[in-house]
């Protein structure tokens, strides 16, 4: 057990490391050269379709959308009568906070025309992704819960966690070829996301392995 509980301390701390020494980098190098080259290749090919495909896929990170989801996910899972779960869940929201205030202190600008197609006009600073963050912890949180929830029926288990996967491999791509992020944006929300999902499903965790013990 002590030594999960290590391993789990050790990957916040790297994973916190790592976020760090990113974000001092794009602080001294504001727009790096990967970051435009990274844009320019996954807007290279573009249509109305995929640009609605895209923001689709961006949709459920975006206000108010975020906020009902989780409400709504949150209450269902109450009525199922997993009160615990649907706390956790509501305590997603506190994430906002968090990616306000980071942004606050990097105020890393958004890609502009210059740079990059842009293909909605976003509100707040880049760095890093929220959409990313919120995705990251949401739906990874969303698979740890089908894992843990065996009384729910194999089909819904799977369904939500193949979804859940499908929005997290999909939102970086999504928010950079928007042109609403640069790549290090997302990787940064990727870094984040991890870290709180970390978190929240250790604190989840943790009780559950103790009443089987």
């Amino acid at each position: 057990m002590k030594s999960k509980r290590h391993l789990i301390q050790l990957a916040v701390l790297t994973l916190t490391l790592a976020f760090t020494l990113l974000t001092f980098y794009i602080s001294a190098n504001p727009i790096p050269s990967f970051d435009h080259k990274i844009s320019l290749l996954l807007q290279k090919y573009h249509s109305d379709v995929l640009d609605k495909i895209m923001i689709a896929i961006s949709l459920f990170g975006e206000l108010p959308y975020s906020f009902v989801m989780i409400f709504l996910v949150s209450i269902g899972f109450y009525r199922l009568k997993y009160k615990r779960e649907s706390l956790f869940v509501l305590s997603i929201l506190l994430s906002g906070l968090i990616i306000l205030g980071i942004k606050n202190i990097i105020d890393r600008p958004r890609p502009t025309e210059f740079y990059v197609r842009l293909v909605e006009i976003n509100r707040f600073q880049s760095y890093p992704s929220g959409h990313v963050l919120s995705y990251i912890l949401f739906f990874g949180f969303m698979i740890i819960l089908m894992k843990q929830l065996t009384d729910l029926s194999t089909l819904t288990r799977n369904l939500i966690t193949y979804i859940s996967m499908f929005f997290i491999i999909t939102i970086p791509f999504s928010r950079v070829y928007l042109g609403a992020h640069w790549f290090s944006d997302t990787l940064a929300g990727f870094i984040l996301g991890l870290i709180c999902l970390i978190i929240l499903s250790y604190l989840y965790l943790r009780p559950l392995k103790k009443n089987r013990g």
